[in-house]
């Protein structure tokens, strides 16, 4: 069925794609398809099931941020299998984004170069849209940046600007200082300047707490072009400063080996194929470094269920996908699910947690 879609599909401009998919998932909640969705899509497994931050997920496969970008579709995305959905990335105000076109597929990379730039409808739009979050049965992330307008010396407003309207909301928050599409957002991923930040957000986690709100997990999302050296300092930062979790890794810069010459020079974040095994070696790195201590989400070219495992083996707690769903279609989750569980059969184990860092703890 997702091989006639996808025709109609990939006829489109990429991001008229985009919107009409999500158009389409909130026609299913519209007209309570979402039931049918999920007998067709949702696998139920305990050896599956995980437990981080308090939170209970029902399979390790999430979607990452940039497709629900205004949170308005997460209940139908519940319902095709994912064991949790990111939403966002939300910004304090609305913004257009960067000039269109911005979305450009690689079709013989299987991959995808986006420079966005966080368009979205702004934090308030978001947490009217959130207001019933609870109702679709797995965690919500929430993923929060600035504006573009926003000088990095002011960035920390803008972010604890999200999190004052927003933490009511989802069930977990992530930094993102690692897009490369909003202008000289990654020199926040400096270290005494990430610092500051982070220390900024913590202070107004703090704040909101005091007043009787839950306590929600922050998380950092982090680049794929530091260098070992930087990696190391930030990843030790997000430790020293008490942050919940890393998520590895945003798109890249670079543009090694691709084979589509036509699309390969346009700007922007790439993701896809291309990035599986460097995500999967800076997952091994970031896990060798820290350890069981702070979760790792794994994100980078997952297209079945072998790459996903080998995130989990080099050391993430959970894995997202995104440009694997574009190409693979909704059944991906199901797929990459039920693999999981021949792997698990395979090498003996009885639940998903006991792969974690298998990989790095032989190395």
């Amino acid at each position: 069925m997702y091989k006639l879609m996808k025709k109609y599909l990939f006829a489109l401009d990429p991001e008229t794609a985009h919107e009409r998919t999500i158009l389409a998932l909130k026609v299913a909640k519209q007209t309570r398809m979402t039931g049918v969705l999920r007998s067709r899509y949702t696998v139920k497994d305990e050896r599956l099931h995980s437990k981080l931050w308090g939170l209970h997920f029902p399979n390790p496969v999430g979607l990452a941020a940039g497709f629900d970008k205004n949170a308005e579709v997460y209940e139908s995305l519940a319902a095709i299998g994912f064991g949790f959905v990111e939403v966002g990335t939300i910004t304090p105000l609305g913004q257009s984004g960067n000039t269109k076109p911005r979305l450009f597929r690689l079709v013989e990379d299987e991959a995808v170069i986006n420079r966005m730039g966080f368009n979205n409808e702004g934090a308030m739009k978001a947490a009217e849209n959130l207001q019933h979050y609870a109702n679709a049965g797995i965690p919500i992330g929430i993923n929060i940046g600035k504006n573009k307008v926003t000088p990095n010396e002011n960035a920390t407003n803008d972010y604890a600007t999200c999190l004052d309207i927003l933490y009511r909301y989802g069930h977990y928050f992530v930094i993102n200082v690692s897009s490369p599409n909003t202008p000289n957002l990654r020199d926040l991923q400096e270290t005494e300047g990430l610092r500051q930040l982070v220390r900024g957000i913590q202070k107004k986690k703090a704040e909101l707490e005091k007043k009787g709100t839950v306590s929600k997990p922050i998380l950092l999302k982090v680049a794929p072009d530091m260098a070992d050296e930087q990696m190391r300092d930030v990843v030790q930062l997000a430790a020293s400063e008490g942050l919940s979790g890393i998520i590895a890794t945003n798109t890249t810069l670079s543009r090694e080996g691709l084979q589509n010459e036509t699309m390969k020079h346009e700007a922007g974040g790439l993701s896809g194929k291309p990035l599986t095994e460097r995500s999967t070696a800076w997952i091994r790195e970031i896990y060798e470094e820290v350890g069981d201590n702070i979760p790792i989400i794994g994100v980078g070219g997952i297209f079945n269920g072998n790459d996903a495992y080998a995130k989990i083996r080099a050391g993430a707690s959970l894995v997202q996908v995104y440009t694997g769903m574009i190409y693979e279609g909704p059944g991906i989750v199901k797929a990459i699910n039920q693999r999981l569980i021949e792997l698990l059969e395979r090498d003996g184990l009885t639940n998903i947690h006991e792969a974690i860092g298998v990989d790095a703890r032989r190395s």
